[in-house]
């Protein structure tokens, strides 16, 4: 009786070894790793000369127009002290005039930031790096999340710290005028809180844009008519449709989020926080669909 020897023989590293995990452990597949990715993603962020100049641009803006809005607001309230119509006006505003002075810039942040995000997607376009990513990461969705994840997390972070220091700034200021502004409040922890992930979103929207289009000028210019040119318009042109409509608008869902009482022909802050996640929800689904059929 013979027996048969049955040697076997090592399988190749391929396709029909199965998934291979990456070298930390923490994926399958080809590409390498979401951590691994994200800190990609976060050195070429931060190591752009273009950034620094947004973020740091963002700062002086935020921080200067918080300024100019203290020497303003309490011009305002000398002129009140001695006008009856000017005190008429502020106690038709309500609520504290104040607390609003450190976020007096959020429109030109918004912008600014806004316009980040765009940058950082279409760049990768525009000067042929895109093919170098997806290359590095084919499966192109962690590359998406990893820039998504930068850009929300860092407007955050500089809106608040902006915001933080323009308030620190406006106080002095306010004190000549015998106005207090007091920055550990509820209402003023609630407009940090909001204006910053308000603008956060805005940063989202414009990745998305520039994903969508894949040219800077382009998204940038879609940004500008979508939060400034819109709201605008919608409000010369005559009709009870663009009444209504101007009210779902993004950049018209900060004001019903921070206000102290609902104000009247404006959303709840329930619809408005909905609304505003609609805007960041289906520009980012769809540029990561378009993304993943499209070529580079």
């Amino acid at each position: 009786m013979s027996s048969t020897t049955v040697e076997s023989t090592p399988s190749p590293r391929g396709a029909d070894a199965g998934p291979q995990r990456s070298g930390d452990g923490t994926s399958t597949g080809p590409g390498p790793s979401f951590p691994r990715v994200l800190n990609s993603e976060f050195i070429k962020f931060r190591t752009l000369l273009s950034t620094l100049i947004l973020l740091g641009s963002t700062i002086v803006v935020m921080v200067g127009f918080g300024a100019l809005s203290a020497w303003g607001t309490g011009q305002f309230s000398e002129a009140a002290a001695r006008d009856p119509q000017a005190a008429a006006r502020i106690a038709a505003q309500g609520g504290d005039l104040a607390v609003g002075v450190p976020t007096s810039g959020i429109a030109f942040a918004q912008l600014i930031l806004g316009s980040l995000g765009v940058l950082l997607m279409s760049s990768e376009f525009t000067t042929g790096m895109a093919r170098s990513t997806f290359a590095a990461v084919p499966k192109r969705i962690p590359a998406f999340a990893a820039k998504l994840v930068v850009v929300v997390l860092t407007s955050f972070v500089v809106t608040a710290a902006s915001t933080l220091a323009a308030g620190f700034v406006s106080v002095p200021i306010l004190d000549n005028y015998g106005l207090g502004l007091d920055l550990g409040s509820s209402q003023s922890v609630k407009m940090l809180i909001v204006n910053s992930i308000y603008v956060a979103a805005v940063a989202a929207i414009g990745l998305a844009l520039g994903t969508l289009i894949r040219n800077s000028a382009g998204g940038i210019m879609s940004l500008v008519g979508l939060f400034f040119v819109a709201p605008i318009a919608f409000q010369l042109i005559p009709g009870d449709f663009f009444v209504e409509a101007r009210k779902y608008l993004p950049g018209n869902t900060v004001d019903p989020l921070t206000a102290l009482d609902h104000v009247p022909d404006t959303l709840e802050a329930w619809q408005a926080g909905l609304v505003l996640g609609a805007w960041v929800v289906v520009p980012v689904i769809l540029a990561g669909v378009m993304l993943k059929r499209r070529d580079v």
